[in-house]
C-alpha cells in the first residue's frame, strides 16, 4: 500500500521550488555532486531588475558542482546562477571557490556558513549545499564500503546512530551489523 500525505483543502499553486541533485564517478576516481534548484512563481511578476516575468519563469535557476575524493574532501568548487532576481546575483559565484579543502562531514554546515553564508554568498545556492552533501554521502557510501570490504576491515558503518532505522540498538542493525548490535537481544516485531 502506497503511503501519501492526507487530501489537501481547495487550494492554488503560487510557488514551485525543485531541487535536484545528482552524483557522478568520474574516470580519475573523483566524483562530482551537481545540484539544481529552480523558482517558479505559478502568476506574472514585475521585477524592476529583470521587468516583467511571466507565470512559470524561473526567479532563480542556479546549479552548483562540487567535485570532491572518496574522503568527501572538495577538490574544486563551481557555481552558476542562470536566473536571479537582480542582474547582480551572478557577480557572487566565485566566493563558492573558498569551499574547496573543506571536508563534508561534521560542522560542514557550520564551515560553510563562515565561507559563503549571509552577504558573502547567495542563500539559495547556500541552501543547495545541505542536498548537495547528502548526495555526496549516498554516491560514495558504497564505494567507501566496497573498499572496506575489499580490504577485510570491520569498522563500524558510518551510518549507525545517523537515523532511527540505523540507531544501534535497532532491529535492522541487529539483524545486518551484529556484531555492532547494542540493543538487547529479543525478536523485533515486523
Amino acid at each position: 500500500m502506497m503511503k501519501t500525505l492526507s487530501e489537501p483543502s481547495e487550494r492554488q499553486l503560487l510557488h514551485k521550488r525543485t531541487v535536484k541533485c545528482f552524483g557522478y564517478k568520474r574516470k580519475d576516481g573523483l566524483f562530482d555532486i551537481e545540484g539544481h534548484l529552480q523558482d517558479v512563481k505559478n502568476y506574472p511578476l514585475s521585477n524592476f531588475d529583470r521587468g516583467p516575468m511571466k507565470a512559470g519563469d524561473p526567479v532563480h535557476e542556479m546549479w552548483l558542482r562540487l567535485t570532491v575524493d572518496l574522503n568527501l574532501e572538495i577538490k574544486k568548487s563551481e557555481a552558476v546562477i542562470v536566473w536571479g532576481p537582480y542582474h547582480m546575483c551572478g557577480r557572487i559565484t566565485p566566493n563558492f571557490k573558498r569551499l574547496e579543502g573543506q571536508t563534508i562531514k561534521a560542522g560542514f554546515r557550520r564551515r560553510i556558513q563562515s565561507l559563503v553564508g549571509g552577504t558573502q554568498g547567495c542563500t539559495h545556492l547556500v541552501e543547495l549545499l545541505g542536498p548537495i552533501a547528502t548526495t555526496a554521502f549516498q554516491t560514495i557510501y558504497p564505494e567507501k564500503n566496497k573498499k572496506s570490504n575489499l580490504s577485510g576491515q570491520k569498522k563500524k558503518p558510518q551510518l549507525i546512530d545517523s537515523c532511527h532505522a540505523w540507531a544501534s540498538d535497532s532491529e535492522m542493525v541487529a539483524q545486518r551489523h551484529k556484531d555492532f548490535f547494542t540493543g538487547e537481544e529479543k525478536k523485533f516485531d515486523g
